[in-house]
């Protein structure tokens, strides 16, 4: 079972809003077991609406359809759509008493302009919005399925909830879809796949690998589509159980939600223990990560962003002759830090890092990627130098994602 997504609105091609409705429809449409064949994002425009509903008939067996139903002129969704499915508008007086008490309810005044929110193709079934005033349309047409919903997040989230994924459970027999994915940090992509190879090789036609890399981790995400749940389950559970034997040192977690830095709360909630960053070239980075993490206050006791060397000297203790020998990109400047942000809070474990983030050098002459991390331990400390190549975002995020991985080797060691 197929389904396309339509995202209608001049403001997603300009790049004023990013479409983040896209994202949440396909995830909650795999849950119930409907894979997306394509996400088409198209102007407020009705030839250009005509073409891409047209496209989208001939390719899927359900065609969501979102923006494009406010009560102004320039939302054309709703006219195209009873030009596409030879219709009227009629007015529903259900949807009509709806808009009236919502109005009513806010002690807004009601207009014309609201009144036609409650005009509707004939031939579609409605969908009443509990957040807004435009209703979903439903339309059954030549054995296909089209779904129109207001752009609007929240409305479109309740309109898919209350309505449309239990109505399409309804309607399809569909089959299951899990997803089980594997949380690794460490390695390459290519030389992940070199080592886990024959086991690829191997996998069951009906589940399939997908690399998701990004910067300094590494997702490996198995996908198993059938009718019987049991044997998805039970297949899926053995693959992984293969794979955690073949690169068991670069496996951290499973699951989307459990990050490095949830990983690491654990770890250091269930030991009573406590965390610091000192950040210059990752500019916070690392403290956003991790306060992330609801419940983090328990374990995270704070950040210094010592950008500038007269912070690293007056906050961090740092001693001002070994910027001078040594730079501020240095070992013995990230060690210093550590050791003076782990001093100043009082905590278990601390976190520095100092760098060359780009595009220049500043006044080093270090390579601009050159990142040096110092990791503090309740015992001991010590600091690694990295190149972490350009540009400034990747060297930021690679930065911060190898500290996480060092600190969180760290805390298994203790």
């Amino acid at each position: 079972m197929n389904a396309e997504i339509i995202t209608i609105g001049d403001e997603i091609l300009i790049g004023q809003i990013l479409d983040s409705n896209s994202k949440w429809i396909a995830s909650e449409l795999n849950k119930i077991g409907i894979s997306v064949y394509q996400i088409t994002s198209i102007q407020d425009d009705k030839k250009h609406i005509l073409k891409a509903l047209k496209e989208a008939e001939s390719n899927v067996d359900i065609v969501i359809v979102t923006g494009g139903l406010g009560p102004t002129k320039d939302d054309i969704t709703k006219l195209t759509l009873v030009e596409y499915f030879d219709d009227e508008l009629i007015l529903n007086q259900k949807i009509l008493s709806h808009i009236k008490e919502m109005f009513s309810k806010m002690n807004y005044p009601f207009t014309e302009v609201n009144k036609n929110q409650a005009l509707i193709p004939s031939k579609c079934i409605p969908l009443t919005n509990e957040f807004g005033t435009a209703p979903g349309m439903w339309f059954n047409y030549r054995g296909k399925v089209v779904i129109s919903l207001p752009g609007v997040p929240n409305e479109m989230k309740g309109l898919m909830q209350r309505s449309v994924l239990p109505k399409l459970k309804e309607t399809f027999q569909l089959p299951f879809i899990l997803h089980t994915t594997i949380l690794t940090y460490g390695m390459g992509e290519s030389m992940v796949a070199e080592r886990i190879e024959t086991w690829e090789d191997n996998l069951p036609k009906f589940v399939k690998l997908a690399y998701l890399p990004a910067y300094g981790r590494l997702r490996l995400r198995l996908t198993a589509k059938g009718e019987n749940s049991d044997l998805l389950k039970q297949t899926v559970n053995n693959e992984v159980e293969k794979l955690t034997k073949l690169i068991p040192d670069i496996i951290v977690g499973f699951e989307d939600g459990e990050t490095l830095e949830f990983i690491i709360g654990k770890l250091l909630t269930s030991k009573k223990q406590t965390l610091s960053t000192a950040e210059s070239c990752t500019g916070g980075n690392i403290a956003k990560k991790i306060t992330s993490i609801a419940g983090s206050s328990a374990y995270f006791m704070g950040s210094i962003v010592a950008y500038h060397a007269s912070v690293k000297i007056n906050e961090l203790n740092v001693d001002r002759e070994l910027i001078t020998k040594y730079s501020v990109v240095s070992s013995q400047v990230a060690e210093a830090m550590v050791k003076g942000i782990q001093q100043k809070f009082k905590t278990s474990y601390a976190v520095a890092t100092t760098g060359n983030a780009g595009p220049t050098t500043d006044i080093t002459d270090k390579t601009v990627g050159t990142v040096f991390i110092a990791i503090a331990t309740p015992t001991m400390l010590f600091s690694k130098e990295f190149f972490f190549g350009k540009p400034r975002e990747k060297v930021i995020e690679r930065a911060s994602n190898k500290a996480l991985e060092l600190l969180r080797k760290e805390i298994l060691k203790n």
